[in-house]
């Protein structure tokens, strides 16, 4: 299965449903199954920071108890958009979305589908760009 790596509280909130857009400096042509992999590194920043401290609280979550080094979830990567200044990406996002990606133009948005997290994370080292993990699950 690929798998993606993204640093906390970005991955948990992907997990949590919480978080429909992943953006990158890069595009991607690939489409289909995709594990999220929470990095070892967390943004204990952000995770003070409002709209993030209370839809993490809301989950049960702070920056102390966030997992790291695993794969998290698993959903489908649909789609993947380019952010120009003719597309108003506040028409197809809701909630805290904004908030939570960087829609700076000449970044990509992927758009996520259908995840779902694991009930036990699979540890794993995690890498840049997509990357293989030899099990399915």
């Amino acid at each position: 299965m690929r798998c993606i790596t993204i640093r906390q509280p970005w991955a948990t909130l992907i997990a949590l449903g919480e978080k429909e857009f992943e953006t990158r400096s890069w595009r991607t042509a690939y489409r289909g199954e995709l594990g999220i992999h929470a990095g070892m590194r967390i943004d204990k920043k952000f995770c003070e920071q409002e709209p993030y401290k209370s839809v993490l609280a809301k989950h049960g979550y702070t920056a102390n108890n966030l997992p790291t080094g695993a794969i998290i979830a698993t959903g489908q990567l649909a789609g993947c958009y380019v952010v120009t200044p003719e597309v108003d990406l506040r028409e197809w996002i809701n909630g805290n979305e904004y908030d939570f990606g960087d829609y700076s133009e000449g970044r990509f948005a992927w758009k996520l589908e259908g995840v779902h997290p694991l009930s036990h994370p699979i540890p794993a080292k995690g890498r840049l760009s997509l990357w293989e993990h030899s099990n399915h699950f």
